[in-house]
């Protein structure tokens, strides 16, 4: 069986794991796409933290469906990249309260 009548075979009777995979798949891909629409209108390259956003959600929605397909290459190559979106989004967030703090004039 090909993958395109595998994948026609499944929408058939729709797999709740496969519209999953297909979401998370989606939302990783957003990112991307954010990206290049935030980088045109800058004139330059820009990460935006709507960037990390969607790979944070992209890569939760992967990571259940790897745990799922019991795929342990999947499952650690998701796994591994939710710890830098993590990281990334507290640095974010960090770096906005420090902001807040600054025009409340509380440093």
């Amino acid at each position: 069986m090909t993958l395109a009548n595998a994948a026609l075979v499944n929408l058939g009777a729709i797999n709740p794991w496969l519209v999953l995979g297909f979401v998370g798949q989606g939302l990783f891909t957003a990112r991307f796409l954010a990206q290049w629409i935030v980088s045109e209108r800058a004139g330059r390259s820009v990460v935006p933290s709507t960037f990390w956003l969607f790979s944070m959600l992209g890569g939760l929605t992967l990571l259940a469906y790897a745990i799922y397909r019991q795929d342990p290459v999947f499952i650690f190559g998701q796994a591994v990249g939710l710890l830098i979106y993590g990281r990334n989004i507290y640095f974010i967030s960090r770096e906005r309260a420090a902001l807040r703090a600054d025009d409340r004039g509380e440093r």
